[in-house]
């Protein structure tokens, strides 16, 4: 990346305030917003290296928000292990690959997230079947999230389908996200994609982010958080078409 600009600058005040406002209306979303939006304007590789920290320290925050993350960290452990294998040999694709490509795959992943939001299926995962089903996922989640930056998928419906109450869902998705922003900080230095500028940028971030966070709480009060679901999904997508759809423009 090349020296911060004040209009740089700008443009990450903006996008995190923006990101972590969506995580306080929805409870998550962070992530997918500042890879989606950053991703638009510079290397998916870049904009994954800006994220980490902003990302760790919101996903901490609502991870440490309740009583069960030893008993969901003893019941998930092998979705995490899956999630850091495959999160640091997928981001190979993402420090290594042409970025008009990882951009693409950027792109789909958006638009496979706000479909998949939006319809809402009705999952529901045997019990019998977690021993085989967490890791498989984990691994999964893992490849995608090193390949594009984006946390979610198959990771969210997998965990909503566990019917979980609703507080050791949200720790669920804090536990997940967490061990994918540490597990992509560490490929991404392992294939020598995070530099110390892009460090000191994402250090920048976390204020941002919390005050949209903050502000994103607040909001969740006043308004249809239907309505804003719906319209951040719409907005994903469109992202994400804008992304697959760059490689064969002129």
């Amino acid at each position: 990346m090349n020296e911060p600009t004040l209009s740089l600058l700008a443009l990450l005040l903006a996008t995190f305030v923006a990101a972590g406002l969506v995580k306080g209306v929805t409870g998550m979303g962070l992530p997918t917003v500042a890879m989606g939006v950053l991703g638009a304007l510079m290397t998916p590789a870049a904009a994954a290296a800006l994220l980490v920290i902003p990302a760790f320290v919101t996903n901490v925050w609502q991870l440490l928000a309740g009583p069960s993350v030893a008993a969901l960290a003893r019941r998930l452990w092998t979705m995490m292990a899956g999630i850091v294998a495959g999160t640091v040999a997928g981001s190979a694709m993402l420090a290594r690959v042409d970025p008009r490509w990882s951009g693409l795959a950027l792109g789909v992943a958006l638009i496979g997230y706000a479909a998949c939001a939006w319809a809402s299926p009705a999952l529901s995962a045997p019990e019998r079947a977690e021993p085989w089903l967490s890791p498989a996922v984990g691994l999964l989640t893992g490849l995608i999230t090193g390949a594009t930056g984006v946390f979610v998928m198959p990771a969210v419906p997998y965990l909503q389908s566990l019917r979980l109450d609703k507080d050791d869902l949200v720790q669920a998705l804090g536990l997940s996200f967490t061990v994918s922003t540490a597990a992509l900080a560490a490929g991404l230095m392992v294939h020598g994609a995070f530099r110390a500028g892009e460090l000191g940028l994402s250090v920048l971030a976390v204020a941002p982010a919390l005050l949209g966070m903050r502000l994103g709480q607040q909001l969740r009060a006043r308004i249809s958080p239907a309505l804003f679901r719906r319209c951040f999904l719409l907005f994903l997508m469109l992202l994400g078409l804008e992304l697959v759809a760059r490689p064969f423009l002129p």
